[in-house]
């Protein structure tokens, strides 16, 4: 049976400053307190477009500059931008607001988002201009209305969508007296929905694929949408890939908190192997809830609102070519029912478990992927580098197995550790950041083996006080087995026999066969 690879792998970013302020969870609840200084303070911390491009860690989660190479840039990294950076990159781009409020309206197949007139049409031609999109695409946005009718479905309760502090449009509720149709509810699934698209789209692009190509979509964001009778029951997935075309695939939603990706690509791997689908897409879109999340650290430290990005991507997990990097799905790391939620018992079961399945030791994984949260988010909020917290316990146990020197921990979290650098987005930072620069490096022969792993608070939803952890090792392809030109034991067997009788004829013992 046939190994599944990872054949492909998108990054993209969108930079929604005036999104945050009105669907960011943290700023919703200050807006409540009409005395709050946060939001008297908020609005003057927002970044720029050109600030949110040119800020370290958003190059390297597109692609421009490696996560290594952040260890060199002097901290903090909002003080230290790199000149001359691009918009986009290897993996994806970073989208600024007003094309995106266009992507927006372009994934709605609703009539729920609305935009000023001038402004919808100069966001058109700005995404006819795009890479990405097709004149059929950009047709998608019809919904358009005057400044005055767009005010008064503001005050009406919609949710207004604004472009640096100037009213551009809204994204109405979806039925009078449904919650789970409320206009919030609705700009957080369409922000999610048209981030993925985006991702997917680049995806396609990346892989050298058509859309037509794709077999099945998993969609494995931390949003869910439905109505009042089933407020989860889905389906993102292909609503997301109705707007990229694949009109071949169907697909299904998989959550799991931040770790849900990792469940998602190892469910997709499981799937291309058993031979079910040839080419999974699995896809997550950004999370508009998480927006500003530790916004009143940040401003109250005399920082950026650095949490102004929404996040999103796609992997493509296809049959094995030979070529590309496998999934090991016989070493899959688990954190069981039963195995506790002590640091120490959650990295024996989701790292070393899995490397004792394969006789492997700590080192011979060249990296490790953990929470990947950029430090420069998390420091303020008290919540300390989160990365650097998970390398440390790893390089702790190896050296409990007498696989690593005390003294070796620093420089084993050098070589082994990723730098953080993903928006803090939840499910985003869990591992897949880095799958991108993991399948390059192991197809230009620099790595070898990298170890993808995902984490989730899985006590938030106040259903259970579990925590959760997976993962699973990619790995440098030896070569696909060509199952067709093995030879065919049944008639190997028949033509050995056939071989024997004669032998045995010449030497008059055929009486022998029967």
């Amino acid at each position: 049976m046939k190994d599944a690879v990872i054949s492909g792998a998108s990054y993209v970013l969108v930079h929604v400053p005036d999104l945050t302020m009105v669907a960011g969870t943290t700023q919703l609840l200050e807006r409540q307190n009409p005395a709050s200084e946060y939001i008297k303070k908020a609005e003057s911390h927002l970044r720029t477009y050109e600030e949110a491009v040119s800020y370290p860690p958003n190059q390297a989660y597109i692609g421009n500059v490696s996560p290594e190479e952040l260890r060199n840039i002097k901290r903090p990294w909002y003080q230290n931008p790199i000149k001359g950076s691009s918009r986009f990159g290897r993996y994806g781009e970073i989208m600024p607001e007003d094309e995106f409020y266009g992507l927006m309206a372009l994934a709605d197949t609703f009539g729920l988002v609305l935009l000023e007139k001038e402004f919808a049409e100069s966001v058109k031609q700005k995404l006819l201009k795009h890479p990405l999109f097709s004149e059929d695409d950009v047709g998608r946005i019809k919904n358009t209305a005057d400044e005055i009718a767009v005010k008064k479905l503001v005050e009406e309760g919609a949710v207004e969508l604004k472009v640096n502090g100037i009213l551009v449009g809204c994204v109405r509720k979806a039925h009078d007296r449904d919650e789970a149709l409320s206009a919030h509810v609705m700009a957080e699934n369409l922000a999610s929905k048209a981030s993925a698209v985006l991702a997917l789209k680049y995806l396609i692009k990346n892989a050298g694929i058509s859309p037509e190509e794709i077999d099945y979509l998993i969609e494995c964001s931390e949003e869910a949408c439905g109505d009042m009778n089933q407020r989860g029951g889905g389906n993102f997935a292909k609503a997301i890939g109705e707007i990229a075309g694949c009109s071949n695939a169907t697909g299904a939603d998989i959550r799991g908190f931040c770790a849900g990706p990792t469940h998602a690509l190892i469910s997709a791997a499981a799937l291309v192997k058993a031979g079910v689908y040839s080419k999974v897409a699995v896809v997550a879109g950004g999370a508009t809830a998480k927006l500003g999340m530790n916004g009143r650290d940040h401003v109250a430290k005399g920082m950026p609102l650095l949490e102004d990005v929404l996040g999103g991507f796609a992997v493509l997990v296809s049959s094995d070519d030979g070529v590309n990097p496998v999934i090991r799905l016989d070493a899959v790391g688990r954190h069981t029912i039963g195995s506790g939620a002590a640091p120490q018992a959650v990295m024996q079961s989701i790292v070393y478990d899995p490397l004792d399945r394969l006789g492997l030791k700590a080192a011979d994984v060249d990296k490790y992927a953990p929470e990947l949260q950029n430090p420069e988010i998390t420091e303020p909020a008290g919540a300390g580098d989160v990365p650097k917290a998970n390398y440390k316990m790893i390089a702790a146990l190896a050296v409990k197995r007498g696989e690593l020197k005390r003294e070796e921990m620093e420089s084993f979290i050098e070589k082994h550790g990723v730098p953080g650098f993903a928006p803090t987005q939840g499910h985003i930072p869990s591992g897949v950041p880095f799958i991108g620069w993991a399948r390059e490096r192991i197809l230009e022969g620099s790595m070898k083996r990298a170890m993808i792993i995902g984490k989730g608070s899985l006590f938030l939803g106040r259903m259970t006080n579990l925590f959760d952890g997976i993962s699973f090792i990619m790995e440098k392809n030896l070569g696909a087995k060509d199952e067709e030109k093995l030879p065919d034991l049944s008639s190997y067997l028949a033509e050995a026999f056939r071989e024997f009788a004669e032998y045995l004829k010449t030497r008059g013992e055929a009486g022998a066969l029967k």
